[in-house]
């Protein structure tokens, strides 16, 4: 036994503990109400920014009954334990898969509801654009996701240009991404009188996506004062910040004192990725297959669009669309020497003109992988296979395999004598004499050449005609025969057109 004040002092020990243990239940169960409580609160929330997908036109609640931020329209469904899992199908639509990658939050305002409804009152807006998008956004997107970057600035040439290669701004900002000179410059755009990077979609959407990284980081991780920077310019968005430091005012984006248009700029991008994500029905996205339409090749020289053409078999006016970055008909002797061209991989590696000029024969050696191929050449196992219409990964010792690597046009400047540089030859100077042609009922220039063992372009050029024109029966054709026996030599181009036919389009010589 336990002397008397031993066992009082034990006895009140024992009361503590168990006062205490009391007391530690009764806190955590007050803490499992609270959170119960707040987990209720939340859900309520949710209940309220789905509503808002169901106005037309969107009208935003009041500010003071809601939080101030809609989150990301739900993309998934909660399956049930019993309910068996369901193979997840590929994407196939480019904008399907743009508008499950966008991530920004969503702010309520009268700034973000105009925009919206501007959109909504322009339906037919994203189907006009996505036409002209269409042979880079899929380019575009892939960029984006390498760098693992939010997929909003995708949508940006959409806001800074409606996706117009050479549109130019009052401020002489150029091209689908809108820089100025000096940024171009900065990160690495090469701009002179034979090339202009800003209007090359390819090579500015790179710089652009760097310095909105830059502007990212410079700003501490705040997307939506890097767009704003990008818009208006570094200084004006960092004093604008200071300027509610000082006052004592949020330093967010949309309490900051900006220029009308830059005001106006974010909400716009912010407008268009809400109503991707939300499928409003005055909004549809239109369909772009989720895989490149164009192929970019670098033909490494410098070259003419007259050659490129002719070899490929692509318009040269088509070319020039793709690439307005060239200011002229060809490619400066410094480069770059980069096209892009209107095939998709596949079509492009497997066309005549790629393995004639762009592959080379390797003979199989002991040891050799598709994957070590693939690395040697600085290519993909993918291409190796399109090249050589192989289905498996197994190749032969001795086998002859086409593999990616680009040739010189030596033989084109050999065999037809033009310059690397322009895609036509000098005639020699010869005496001619002037002859007049009715044209008759279902003539056509090849037919008209062919009687007068003439080039089309020469009667083309002679007569001020456009190639693919109709002739009109009775109108007199202006023809220039040598005279005597001397034959007329044709062009370097024609005689590149027609040597070359079975090269770019052989089933049309079979055909003969």
């Amino acid at each position: 036994m336990l002397p008397f004040n031993q066992s009082l002092c034990v006895n009140i020990l024992r009361s503590a503990l168990i006062a205490g243990f009391g007391v530690l239940i009764s806190a955590c169960q007050t803490t499992q109400t609270e959170l119960h409580s707040g987990t209720i609160v939340s859900n309520d929330v949710a209940a309220i920014s789905s509503s808002l997908l169901n106005e037309d036109p969107i009208k935003l609640p009041d500010t003071k009954k809601i939080p101030q931020k809609l989150s990301k329209p739900s993309k998934t469904k909660e399956v049930s334990e019993k309910e068996p899992l369901k193979a997840v199908k590929p994407v196939t639509d480019l904008w399907q898969r743009i508008s499950e990658q966008l991530s920004f939050d969503i702010e309520l305002n009268d700034r973000l509801e105009n925009r919206v409804n501007w959109y909504l009152s322009q339906p037919h807006y994203l189907s006009s654009v996505s036409k002209r998008a269409a042979p880079y956004l899929y380019h575009i997107v892939q960029e984006v996701e390498r760098r693992r970057l939010p997929m909003e600035l995708a949508l940006l040439p959409f806001v800074e240009s409606d996706f117009r290669p050479k549109a130019i701004s009052s401020q002489q900002a150029v091209g689908a991404w809108q820089l100025v000179n000096a940024t171009a410059y900065h990160f690495g755009i090469k701009t002179d009188q034979w090339y202009d990077g800003r209007q090359d979609v390819l090579a500015s959407t790179n710089a652009a996506l760097d310095y909105l990284s830059y502007l990212y980081k410079r700003f501490h991780g705040n997307w939506l004062h890097a767009l704003a920077a990008y818009n208006s310019g570094e200084g004006r968005v960092k004093n604008a910040i200071a300027h509610n430091r000082r006052k004592g005012k949020s330093r967010h984006f949309w309490s900051l004192s900006l220029p009308k248009e830059t005001e106006d700029y974010v909400p716009k991008l912010i407008a268009l990725s809400y109503l991707l994500q939300t499928e409003h029905p005055k909004f549809k996205r239109p369909h772009l297959p989720n895989y490149a339409l164009t192929s970019p090749l670098d033909i490494g020289q410098q070259f003419d669009f007259s050659v490129l053409a002719s070899l490929t078999g692509i318009e040269k006016a088509a070319l020039h669309r793709l690439n307005p970055g060239y200011l002229r008909h060809k490619s400066s002797p410094d480069g770059p020497h980069k096209v892009l061209l209107p095939l998709t991989e596949e079509q492009l590696l497997k066309s005549h003109f790629f393995k004639r000029y762009f592959s080379q024969t390797y003979v199989v050696q002991p040891n050799d992988t598709l994957y070590r191929l693939a690395r040697r050449f600085d290519t993909s196992v993918a291409t190796i296979k399109l090249l050589n219409n192989k289905k498996g990964n197994m190749i032969r010792i001795g086998e002859k395999l086409k593999v990616k690597q680009a040739q010189k046009f030596d033989s084109l400047l050999e065999d037809y004598q033009i310059s690397p540089y322009v895609a036509q030859a000098q005639k020699p100077k010869q005496r001619t004499m002037e002859l007049h042609h009715t044209i008759a009922e279902g003539e056509s220039l090849w037919k008209i050449s062919k009687q007068y063992k003439v080039s089309v372009r020469d009667i083309v050029v002679w007569n001020k005609l456009k190639e693919n024109k109709v002739l009109k029966p009775g109108k007199v054709l202006v023809l220039h025969l040598p005279k005597g026996n001397e034959t007329l030599q044709k062009p370097a181009s024609d005689v590149l057109l027609s040597d070359l036919e079975r090269l770019v389009k052989p089933e049309t010589r079979s055909n003969r």
